[in-house]
């Protein structure tokens, strides 16, 4: 008993990993997208908490990195072709090349010398997925016209799939600069505020995408000054 306690407790970020994806097989459901919201908050939460478990309990490894990014492209891209398939036409054409970019991010990431500092997380698409989709599935839903749905969601594909793979840092986003437990805390309970109380998405929304633009374009510039 204390042998297999001790596997459980030297694998506990590995196991909460895998918890955050193996609820989201409910989106190999026909009527998936309702879920999508609390599923996505729910793999947020849990692939955050297994980097601090990690780093607190001291118990980080190349495979439970490793294990972190395949649960990572997983969950994300089922996510984004679960978006994909219920906008449908163009929304679902860039939504698979959100899914390339995913793959191609985490490829880089188990290279055997992975690029380190470059790009944003992918989980910078399923955050900014899930506070548009609360905007629009909330009071503003019905003021805003299919075109304009289909456009929002494409450029939030466009931009974060080209995010992840520009080769510079982009260490002014929200998640970048919250390193403590505490200020990750702090994200999660602000996207589940924003699920809870909708009124609140646009304005955590704004800050999230302000700084996720700024980043991309101020440290972009300071890149192609470098090069």
């Amino acid at each position: 008993m204390i042998t297999l306690l001790n596997h459980i407790y030297r694998n506990l970020p590995n196991i909460v990993s895998i918890l955050g994806v193996l609820p989201l097989c409910i989106l190999l459901r026909d009527d998936a997208f309702k879920y999508l919201c609390p599923l996505i908050v729910l793999n947020n939460i849990l692939d955050d908490l297994d980097g601090i478990l990690a780093k607190k309990l001291r118990l980080c490894s190349s495979f439970g990195a490793g294990l972190d990014n395949v649960c990572d492209a997983v969950a994300h891209i089922l996510i984004a072709l679960v978006v994909g398939s219920h906008f449908g036409g163009i929304v679902l054409a860039f939504s698979l090349l959100s899914t390339v970019a995913i793959l191609l991010r985490v490829v880089q990431r188990l290279a055997p010398t992975p690029a380190t500092g470059t790009g944003t997380p992918t989980n910078e698409l399923m955050r900014h997925l899930l506070l548009l989709l609360i905007i629009l599935q909330g009071s503003l839903g019905d003021h805003i016209s299919p075109g304009l749905v289909a456009t929002l969601l494409v450029a939030v594909f466009l931009l974060n799939s080209v995010s992840m793979l520009v080769p510079f840092a982009m260490p002014h986003l929200i998640r970048s600069m919250t390193k403590s437990a505490t200020a990750i805390l702090g994200v999660n309970v602000a996207l589940v505020t924003a699920w809870w109380v909708p009124v609140t998405a646009p304005f955590i929304a704004a800050a999230f995408l302000g700084t996720y633009l700024y980043s991309f374009v101020v440290d972009g510039v300071r890149w192609l000054r470098r090069v």
